[in-house]
């Protein structure tokens, strides 16, 4: 993290902006990944919940998204501030446009499409038992030994059966509904 920040505040672009400014302070934490059933209240008297703070955060097992999700659910909620003081009202039911904001943008609509990730991420054979069958996989159908190979299809169901052929089926069929 302090390399990234340190190469960040170098860019060209960035670099003039911060010029003569001086670093108080940063951190790094860990972010929430429990999806759409962990998004509290958003909104209340004056008050809107943002970002990962709002559990704005997605692991898609091959990426874990959240900036993108903070920037736009900060952009909603700038959005829903500004009308909200031309009005001069911060009252829970004015800032509910945050809410339909969020709904319009890619947070709501991703964090929705996405719910069912994190059940599926829950599943200790995604880490553990499925890569060591692709990896045996690869091996066998690389491996050269002096031997005739075996069909691809027979040495997948070899490496299959040892998982079980009804874990992969459930596994597979929750994978393709989270997705």
């Amino acid at each position: 993290v302090p390399q990234m920040l340190e190469d960040f505040k170098q860019h060209p672009a960035i670099r003039p902006l911060i010029s003569g400014g001086k670093l108080l302070e940063y951190s790094a934490h860990m972010v929430p990944e429990g999806g759409l059933a962990m998004v509290p209240q958003l909104v209340n008297e004056g008050v809107m919940i943002v970002g990962d703070a709002a559990g704005f955060c997605l692991n898609l097992g091959f990426t874990v998204r959240g900036m993108d999700l903070a920037i736009a659910s900060a952009q909603a909620a700038a959005t829903t501030v500004i009308a909200a003081k031309e009005r001069a009202d911060f009252s829970a039911s004015s800032l509910a446009q945050y809410k339909r904001e969020l709904e319009q943008s890619c947070v709501m609509r991703d964090m929705q499409h996405f719910r069912k990730i994190p059940a599926l991420m829950e599943n200790p054979r995604l880490f553990s038992q499925y890569p060591r069958m692709v990896a045996d996989i690869m091996n066998d159908m690389f491996t050269i030994d002096g031997k005739p190979n075996q069909p691809v299809r027979k040495m997948i169901m070899g490496h299959a059966k040892k998982i079980g052929l009804i874990n992969l089926l459930k596994d597979g069929i929750k994978g393709a509904t989270a997705l």
